[in-house]
């Protein structure tokens, strides 16, 4: 088994050389709980090991020790995929129901069976949704322009299901499934190389298979699991870029007489990473974010600077005496050529089968109304896509029509305000008292799991500003990446469901809580972190209840989404079985 401490790297991305005295105000910072860095060896700051399980679980097994080595080499993948089995199972079982066009998928569904048609989307007539259930062969695909207000990039994605299984409900659902079942494995193996342990990134990955709203969205043709299976793949290539760039600093650095690795200014300031494919693919994954919808803009700049910051770390850790000087003149612009025209190239380029075609809507604008501007020296393609732009935005910003399940973003933590994608109520139903049964598809995180997430991301935004965790900065950066922006457009038009883009951070924030609440194995140098030391005889025994009560949680919030099932999938159940689900009386 895997240790479940999250090893604190305390000071990894600090520049004090060791040894040197805590200043002013480090030692106010004391009374927050900052504790000071332990004297962790260079190259450990810089590439942190990964945790090696002990033995103790394989001797209570009886399993053999060269077993026991062959099935830890083989959990770094092996656990990842099993949890991401289960997530697919859960997520691909009876994906066909409801057999009905649910929410927004009356949008999404059919432009993107246009899309993929004849490359532009089609202005649809109404009510045609039952015919599209009922016979979609029989349904024309329009070929009057229809006006849009989301780039095509998702649309292109739930398409290609469409393709492969029919314009069906199982067909334009599928490809959403897989991205919420693949982000699962994504999570698992960035949250591996987050804490440097496999079960704790097992255990984030399973947190995110059993959250009602990642659940749902993974269930439905809608666009903001697209977005966040984007967003979450920049994240996981800019956390590998960042160990590869900090092994690359690493190997650079002199050694001294008894092999022991010493900081170099001279090399820290001056060495070049050199080539970085793998921030050059955070830059194509977060313009195919952006390119689905606009909010993945914030994301890009807000990855942007964590990465630049990441940089300014790793050279102060390895010497450098002016880290910020460095990374301005050795790694800044490499970093904004290899994310912001990288996404604005895979945005554009996204539009391509718009700009192919002679029939979408205002394809032809420049040729037109724009005629005798003076941008006419630009291609009328691209101007004609500027307009089509400016269009779309005012729309997003003038967006203020009220909605029964709309809700302000500072009460999608708590679950305020949860979305009703699709509720049918049945008479007859002998099961209940008020002969009643009710089916619905509820948009709900896990609610012990969102709950547990308010107290969590207190712990991580602690955690990063007193004992410099660059692991919680990362945390924070995502879940304000995806929920802060809203707070600046809260007149707008805005659903709990784009909180779906930083769940997967939320999760990250639960299992790092969970992580000290199990607290550091024995022997680790995290053991400092709690007060413990290799002498602690109370040591065994906190790690033993902590494990008990982290257990006892995530046991709750399995048995969380077990109950609330039936909403998640639009199962019929007795209406007082219902109403017991409706925790809150904002859920109705």
């Amino acid at each position: 088994m895997t240790s479940t401490a999250p090893e604190t790297q305390r000071g990894q991305d600090a520049g004090d050389p060791l040894g040197e005295q805590p200043t002013s105000w480090q030692r106010r910072l004391r009374r927050f709980g900052h504790v000071p860095r332990p004297e962790t060896p260079l190259r450990d700051r810089l590439d942190p090991p990964y945790t090696r399980p002990g033995r103790q679980v394989w001797s209570v097994l009886a399993v053999p020790p060269h077993v026991a080595d062959r099935l830890v080499r083989w959990s770094g993948w092996g656990g990842p995929l099993l949890v991401t089995l289960v997530a697919g199972l859960l997520r691909f079982w009876r994906l066909d129901q409801p057999k009905a066009v649910i929410f927004d998928e009356t949008y999404y569904a059919k432009d993107a069976w246009a899309l993929v048609n004849q490359g532009y989307e089609g202005s649809w007539p109404k009510d045609v949704d039952k015919l599209i259930l009922k016979d979609p062969s029989s349904v024309p695909i329009p070929t009057d322009p229809g006006y849009v207000v989301h780039p095509p990039v998702g649309k292109w994605i739930i398409g290609f299901g469409e393709q492969l299984f029919g314009f069906t409900p199982f067909g334009w659902r599928f490809m959403v499934a897989v991205l919420g079942t693949i982000s699962v494995l994504l999570l698992c193996r960035i949250g591996r190389r987050l804490f440097r342990s496999t079960f704790l990134g097992c255990l984030a990955g399973l947190l995110l298979a059993v959250d009602g709203l990642h659940f749902v969205m993974s269930r439905t043709a809608l666009l903001d699991l697209i977005v966040m299976f984007f967003v979450l793949a920049a994240f996981g290539c800019l956390v590998v870029d960042r160990d590869r760039s900090r092994r690359r600093l690493a190997d650079a650095l002199p050694v001294d007489e008894e092999g022991v690795l010493r900081p170099d200014a001279r090399i820290a300031e001056t060495l070049r990473l050199g080539w970085r494919p793998w921030r050059l693919g955070a830059g194509v994954m977060l313009g195919l974010a952006f390119a689905t919808k606009w909010n993945g803009l914030y994301v890009l700049a807000a990855f942007g600077l964590m990465t630049v910051l990441w940089d300014v770390g790793a050279r102060r850790t390895a010497g450098a005496a002016r880290p910020y000087m460095a990374v301005l003149r050795r790694d800044l612009t490499p970093a904004f050529l290899s994310t912001v025209p990288v996404a604005i190239v895979t945005y554009i380029v996204s539009w391509t089968g718009w700009i192919v075609t002679d029939k979408g809507y205002y394809r032809n604008w420049a040729a037109t109304e724009g005629k005798g501007s003076s941008w006419g020296w630009l291609p009328d393609w691209l101007r004609s896509l500027w307009h089509y732009e400016n269009q779309v935005y005012d729309f997003h910003v003038g967006l203020t029509s009220g909605h029964t399940y709309e809700s302000n973003p500072w009460s999608w933590l708590v679950l305020g305000r949860p979305v009703s994608y699709f509720y049918e109520e049945q008479t007859g139903c002998k099961e209940s008292s008020t002969g009643k049964c009710a089916a619905e598809v509820l948009a709900i995180g896990t609610p012990l799991l969102w709950w547990l997430a308010c107290f969590a991301l207190a712990y991580v935004v602690w955690r990063w500003l007193f004992r410099r965790d660059w692991r919680a900065g990362a945390i924070a950066c995502g879940v304000a990446a995806g929920w802060v922006p809203w707070f600046f457009y809260q007149e707008r038009t805005i659903f709990l469901f784009y909180a779906v883009v930083f769940v997967p951070f939320l999760c990250l924030a639960v299992t790092m809580l969970l992580g000290a609440i199990v607290g550091p194995a024995a022997g680790t140098g995290a053991r400092a972190d709690l007060g413990l030391t290799s002498k602690d005889p109370t040591g065994e025994r906190r790690r033993t209840l902590g494990a008990i009560a982290a257990g006892v949680l995530v046991l709750l919030i399995i048995w969380n989404f077990i109950y609330f099932w039936p909403l998640y999938t639009g199962t019929s159940i007795p209406e007082d079985l219902w109403r017991d689900r409706m925790w809150l009386d904002t859920w109705v």
